[in-house]
Parts: C-alpha cells; sequence; structure tokens
C-alpha cells in the first residue's frame, strides 16, 4: 500500500526532452488532457475545446497576478557579478530577496544594477533570505521595469528573451506581485475568455502573487512536516458572493491553477467564502479535502512537488499517477510553458 504522506510516492520518471522551453505560439492550440474523477476515465483534447466542456452559469476563477521584472543582474563594489531575485515587497523600496552567489556577501554592502540603480543588500536571515533596499524611492521601480528580467523557473535552460516578458504572462494578468506565473491561465486567450462569457459562464478573479515557495523543493521525507512559504493573497467582496450564490445553487466553480484553489481554500470559513487580504501558507495534499472547487484546470507539475501533492488530493493518488504515466507515453509538453489539464 502507498504511504500518501511518504515523499517519494510523488516521484516519477520524466524525460528532459518533455520539459517545455518554450510556448506554442498559439495559446490555446496547447493539448487538454481531460480527467473524469467520477469514472476515472481520461480523453486527449486541445485547450480550445475546453468551451464545450464549461455549462452556463458556472463560474471560472482565475489569478490575475502579473508576473514582475523580478531577475536582476548587477555587480558589487569589486567587479564580482551577482544576481538578484525580488520575492516580495516590504515597504517604501525594500524589498525581500535571494541573491546568487551570496556565500561571500559576509556584510551589507551596495549592489550596482545601472547607473540609475542601485541597492543595499543586508545580511541574510535563518532562510538564507536578504533584504535589498534601492535608492532613488520614487523611481527605483521605473528603473527595475526597463532592466529586470522575466524569472523564469530553472528547469528552462536558457536566458530569458524579449518575447518572454509577454509569454510567461497570462492575456489576463494585471495586478503586480508574482515572480512566478500563475501557468495554467497561459492557455486562455481573448478570444477564448470572450467565448466562454458568451456562452454565459462568470469569470471571476481572485489575487495570490506568487512567491519563492514555487523555488523551495520539499526537504522532509515526510510530506506533512514540510512548511509552506507564506504568498498574500486577496478576494474582492463581488468574487465571493458570486462564488457563495454559484455554491447555494449548485452550479460548478472551476479553479484556474493551484493558486486559485489554495486562495479559495484559504478564505473558505464555516461553508462560507470570505472577502479580504491576507498571507497564506496553506498546504494541500492527500488528506486534505477541497472544499471550493468542482473542477480544476492546470499545468503538469514537477516531480515531488506541493503541486503534484494537491493535484493527487483534488483528483485521488492513483488516478493522478495513471495520468501522469499516459501523459510522458503520449509525449506531452511539461511545466511552465507545457501542455495542460482538466480535472472535472
Amino acid at each position: 500500500m502507498v504511504d500518501l504522506l511518504d515523499l517519494n510516492s510523488y516521484d516519477y520518471y520524466l524525460p528532459q526532452e518533455l520539459i517545455a522551453q518554450y510556448p506554442l505560439k498559439d495559446r490555446s492550440s496547447s493539448r487538454l488532457m481531460h480527467i473524469d474523477r467520477k469514472t476515472g476515465t481520461i480523453s486527449h483534447l486541445y485547450f480550445r475545446d475546453l468551451v464545450d466542456l464549461l455549462n452556463p452559469g458556472e463560474v471560472l476563477v482565475i489569478n490575475n497576478s502579473k508576473v514582475i521584472p523580478a531577475r536582476l543582474y548587477g555587480y558589487k563594489d569589486n567587479g564580482t557579478k551577482i544576481e538578484v531575485l525580488l520575492l516580495n515587497h516590504l515597504e517604501g523600496s525594500k524589498w525581500k530577496c535571494m541573491v546568487h552567489p551570496g556565500k561571500r556577501l559576509k556584510r551589507e554592502q551596495v549592489l550596482w544594477f545601472s547607473s540609475q540603480l542601485e541597492g543595499l543588500i543586508s545580511l541574510p536571515d535563518e532562510d538564507g533570505l536578504r533584504v535589498i533596499e534601492f535608492n532613488n524611492p520614487d523611481t527605483y521601480w521605473k528603473e527595475i521595469e526597463c532592466i529586470g528580467h522575466t524569472p523564469l523557473p530553472p528547469y528552462i535552460k536558457r536566458v530569458d528573451e524579449a518575447e518572454d516578458r509577454q509569454t510567461y504572462q497570462t492575456v489576463y494578468a494585471k495586478e503586480p506581485g508574482s515572480v512566478a506565473a500563475p501557468t495554467a491561465g497561459f492557455h486562455f486567450t481573448e478570444e477564448m475568455l470572450s467565448q466562454l462569457q458568451e456562452k454565459g459562464i462568470q469569470i471571476v478573479n481572485i489575487i495570490l502573487h506568487i512567491g519563492m515557495g514555487t523555488f523551495v523543493p520539499i526537504k522532509t521525507p515526510r510530506i506533512d512536516q514540510h512548511k509552506m512559504h507564506s504568498e498574500f493573497c486577496t478576494i474582492l467582496e463581488e468574487t465571493a458572493n458570486v462564488i457563495n450564490k454559484a455554491k447555494l445553487e449548485g452550479r460548478r466553480v472551476i479553479a484556474v491553477g493551484s493558486t486559485s484553489i489554495r486562495t479559495l481554500e484559504s478564505f473558505w470559513e464555516n461553508g462560507s467564502l470570505m472577502s479580504g487580504s491576507k498571507w497564506t501558507d496553506i498546504f494541500i495534499y492527500p488528506g486534505k479535502k477541497i472544499q471550493v472547487a468542482d473542477a480544476l484546470i492546470t499545468n503538469f507539475h514537477l516531480p515531488k512537488s506541493t503541486l503534484l501533492m494537491m493535484i493527487s488530493a483534488f483528483a485521488g493518488y492513483e488516478l493522478t499517477r495513471k495520468a501522469y504515466e499516459i501523459a510522458v507515453q503520449e509525449r506531452y509538453r511539461f511545466f511552465s510553458y507545457g501542455d495542460a489539464m482538466y480535472i472535472s
């Protein structure tokens, strides 16, 4: 019998060539694996077919957080090159960040990024993270927008290109703050969103700014010992009202991405969805019940990742494992720029 709290239970074989390095030119032409939880059937479609799978009156929940140009390349005072990844905004021009290589930064010192931008870097905290405070608090962000790089994940083995500013972003991204994209939303086009609305599907926004939790692998052998890093999320009152009404009337709520699921679950209290803003470190894995979403759109996730554990909680461990084995056999494209899965 499989031990669902054992980290190794979430490992799987993935040929490296199935990890998508570039997106498809047409977002909605990605493949879509449809998993029916009731029957256990798995079918193969294209993402544009999703319009036919959703019904009038259903609610589609999207995360409209926008990826910021969070990767900065700069220099120490001795000319050594250094990389800074901004994680979350603290106050003023202060940001929590990761620095690489950081071991030789033994003291607070100034890093130079351009003639207009420099930052004072702090000593690391217990997690190895630092605080950087940029000069020119009123104008520093405009400079970061100019010189910052798209923070592509480490499994995309190339430098970011100009096109990534658009492609590593959903078409509905609006609220800046994420350092990784809510990738399940990549497959939607403006045309698809219009088709869904014309069909009578309600589209509502939540916001979860994706932080370093995305980058941190689980290091504990038992997954229930893992501590998630907190991320900031928001549900507007209007969104909560639409979802609560749908739940009362028995209409389905379809979450786009793990970030939407985590946000919805973080605001679910006593049978109702609350509104507001908060930091959440919710970790969903098998044994934990998902209360709000009736269906989920997601990408294919890394072995041993918290995202794969959430999918296993939603679809069931065995069905998820079977789906991933089939995805490898059928040569689906994996991870951020890869194909999608619809779990109903």
